[in-house]
């Protein structure tokens, strides 16, 4: 009865992205749009088993976390950060589809651009 068999898988794999997403739940932030909830929850999931934390505990969630933050406040927010994190946070988001997202200049290139107008 393979296919009884095959229901039985797919219905617990279900199962268990539906107990990781409620999982995840528990760290949204108030004021992040649905928008970018959904985008920070597949990078919190997306690495979930990678950083798990230990059972002497070791802040290993806190850190994926953090990092989820800081490629979510980049993106969203336009926040700048030491480039080895932004490459960090963007090699681990990579291939994570992000629609619409804002465009932003910096201090930098207001400055620059501000330059050459003297």
């Amino acid at each position: 009865m393979v296919g009884g068999e095959a229901a039985a898988a797919v219905e617990e794999l279900v199962s268990g992205v539906r107990q990781a997403a409620d999982f995840a739940e528990q760290f949204r932030s108030y004021s992040e749009s649905e928008k970018q909830w959904k985008a920070r929850m597949e990078f919190i999931l997306r690495h979930l088993p990678d950083f798990r934390d230990p059972p002497d505990g070791g802040g290993r969630l806190d850190q994926l976390l953090s990092l989820s933050m800081v490629w979510a406040n980049h993106l969203f927010l336009g926040c700048s950060y030491n480039k080895d994190l932004l490459d960090k946070v963007m090699e681990m988001a990579d291939g994570i589809e992000v629609e619409d997202l804002p465009q932003f200049t910096t201090r930098g290139e207001l400055m620059k651009k501000k330059l050459r107008q003297l």
